[in-house]
């Protein structure tokens, strides 16, 4: 076993710990920089990993990038990407401001490779976290067990992992070779077709974006397959936005919603919801659509969208699963016999399993954030956690998005900058020795 010490700890290498990379490297304390380490469990950065399809694009701005809105001048931009890539000019060409995904996860695992102090420790998959303590039981930092046994001893800790998947009651406990969501869509279906196995059924589940992107995919991912699409909605339909209803993800919105009462936020959260969540981007709606169209005109009808549809029951039957399908109009219950279901339910609101199994190994059972992302664990604690892409419910909907990601990432790194300030060299000498 092998044992490691930092000063920060960040598990995750999405786009929200490379932002926070970016901004402890331009923040003007190297030693804390140098002493930054991010785990990342798989062998490579990859943005939206298993959703990375070769005509999905971004539904976001590229100037919306780990860094830009924070610092324009960054060596860290998207745009200086593309300059030392030299795509430049093609892209600007291209004439639009949502590139392709694939284009913005090779941007992440670029300002990744170009980290001159913060390191990426790949093929780091943590199990679990466990506080460390001093001679006066205060917490001083945290200790990270990884599998394989390795541990890496911090004082603050950052979490970047997103969400959990939501995986219904209904399906839990089915085969995982016969249902998959959407955060395993890519992998599995590569291990289907390297397999061999053949599958002429798939039922996708749900009517937002991860749901109508595997849809669309299957039809060329597995040839020969017709494709049917549950959803519980009175069909597909664009995100409801406008230019008025963005500014809600403006970094500077963050404020307004924080310091707004608890009734407040809640209110806001219904108003907007459909502005991120069970729609679709306005271009890919039309596409899809156009698909549909044309096997209709073509007398191809390979695919079929089954609206106004709740999954009451799901069960495994030999190689099939047997879906029970209530119409939401007539009440009336049938099954639909399936040989894979692919799942494009989302996340769980909560915080993920990792941070609710570490507040109660510390006794702590409300998860709170401050406005600068910090877990309030109590004024006694030297060691702190931070909780990216996890806080919609008092930071606002663009938190678990990339709209606010580099002015996070200055918050956070401002109040790391200002405990250490605070509590000085006698807690940092404390975490060492702990």
């Amino acid at each position: 076993m092998t044992a490691y010490d930092v000063d920060v700890l960040a598990i995750g290498a999405g786009p929200a710990n490379l932002a926070l990379a970016i901004a402890l490297e331009e923040s003007g304390d190297v030693a804390l920089a140098q002493s930054t380490l991010i785990l990342e469990q798989h062998s490579d950065v990859k943005w939206q990993r298993n959703l990375l399809l070769p005509w999905a694009r971004s539904q976001v701005s590229f100037l919306k990038d780990l860094v830009t809105l924070r610092n324009p001048r960054s060596r860290f931009t998207f745009l200086n990407f593309l300059h030392e890539r030299r795509r430049l000019d093609e892209f600007v060409n291209l004439a639009t401001f949502n590139p392709y995904r694939q284009e913005l996860s090779d941007y992440q695992q670029w300002v990744a490779h170009s980290l001159e102090h913060v390191k990426v420790r790949y093929n780091a998959r943590v199990e679990r976290v466990e506080p460390r303590r001093g001679n006066d039981r205060r917490i001083v930092g945290w200790t990270v067990y990884l599998t394989g046994g390795d541990r890496i001893a911090c004082r603050d800790l950052v979490f970047g992992t997103g969400r959990d998947a939501r995986i219904p009651a209904e399906f839990a406990g089915l085969p995982t070779d016969k249902v998959i969501h959407s955060t395993r869509y890519a992998t599995r279906i590569a291990e289907i077709v390297a397999e061999g196995r053949q599958v002429t059924r798939p039922v996708v589940i749900g009517g937002a974006q991860s749901a109508a992107e595997m849809f669309m995919s299957v039809h060329d991912d597995l040839p020969g397959c017709k494709p049917t699409m549950v959803m519980r909605s009175i069909g597909l339909q664009n995100y409801q936005t406008s230019k008025f209803v963005n500014e809600l993800f403006y970094p500077s919105f963050v404020d307004e919603f924080y310091y707004c009462d608890a009734e407040s936020r809640r209110r806001i959260l219904d108003e907007v919801h459909l502005t991120n969540y069970a729609g679709l981007a306005p271009p890919f709606l039309d596409e899809m659509y156009a698909m549909l169209y044309r096997q209709r005109l073509y007398g191809q009808e390979r695919s079929r969208v089954v609206p106004m549809t709740d999954v009451v029951g799901a069960q495994a039957d030999g190689e099939e699963i047997v879906l029970s399908l209530r119409d939401l109009r007539s009440g009336q219950i049938e099954e639909l016999r399936s040989d894979l279901v692919l799942l494009g339910t989302g996340y769980l609101p909560e915080m993920p399993a990792m941070v609710r199994d570490l507040g109660d190994r510390i006794g702590v059972s409300t998860i709170d954030v401050s406005r600068r992302y910090r877990w309030e664990i109590g004024d006694h604690a030297w060691g702190a956690v931070y909780l990216q892409g996890m806080n919609e419910a008092t930071h606002g909907i663009s938190d678990t998005l990339i709209s606010v990601l580099a002015n996070r990432s200055q918050d956070i790194v401002d109040d790391l900058l200002d405990r250490r300030a605070e509590l000085g060299d006698r807690a940092v000498a404390e975490v060492r020795t702990a």
